[in-house]
């Protein structure tokens, strides 16, 4: 696939992490495919950057496993690896169970309406046949007691790690996922009932719904 014209650059004055998510966005959402090799140049006329934050953000997406690089010779997106959804996934999962723990029964007003929010925003998502919006819609609904709770080494690990199982994730909501709407609005209220043991449950299960192969997720 060659590199998108359409797409406006990123502002010269952004941080080198905006570079790093507007690659990681493209690679997740399909824009670059598996096997699709990657030119820094080319990347950083794309974005509108020097070639230095376009290296740094490869490095990092290399650390994810979301692409494969070859010293001196070539970068290419990876492919869907069954076993490296399967450990991004049991990070991730423990990531989020604590998570629940921790907040079950602390989430503000406002907080919870966040989640209920992105839970219907979900919903008409797939109703639609959005892929691209189910995905954000979901990722927000999870990321409010993430970013709730504060605890930046689980954000850390969750942004290196998130991305491999979303971008699993797409064959699932593509096809559905109409489960999930349920499994939402139950956490929600275990989470605002204080009860941590069952929304530490819940969390797991919606987690490790998605399978070894990466093809099936309702998280």
């Amino acid at each position: 696939m060659p590199i998108p014209q359409s797409v406006p650059g990123v502002d010269r004055s952004l941080l080198r992490d905006d570079v790093y998510r507007r690659l990681r966005d493209a690679i997740v959402d399909g824009t670059f495919l598996p096997g699709e090799q990657l030119k820094d140049a080319d990347l950083a006329q794309w974005l509108g950057v020097s070639r230095t934050p376009v290296r740094e953000a490869l490095l990092r997406l290399g650390a994810s496993g979301l692409v494969v690089a070859v010293p001196g010779r070539s970068t290419t997106v990876s492919a869907i690896d069954p076993k490296a959804v399967r450990d991004a996934r049991d990070v991730v999962a423990a990531m989020h169970v604590l998570v629940a723990r921790e907040m079950a029964g602390t989430l503000s007003e406002a907080e919870v309406s966040r989640m209920r929010d992105a839970n219907e925003r979900f919903a008409r998502a797939l109703g639609a046949g959005d892929t691209d919006a189910a995905l954000d819609a979901d990722e927000a609904l999870h990321g409010v007691p993430v970013s709730a709770l504060g605890n930046c080494a689980i954000e850390a690990v969750l942004d290196q790690f998130g991305p491999v199982v979303r971008r699993a994730e797409r064959d699932r909501f593509a096809a559905g996922g109409q489960a999930s709407i349920e499994r939402h609005e139950r956490l929600i209220e275990l989470l605002v009932s204080g009860d941590a043991e069952q929304a530490s449950e819940l969390t797991f299960e919606i987690w490790h719904s998605l399978p070894a192969e990466g093809a099936t997720p309702s998280a």
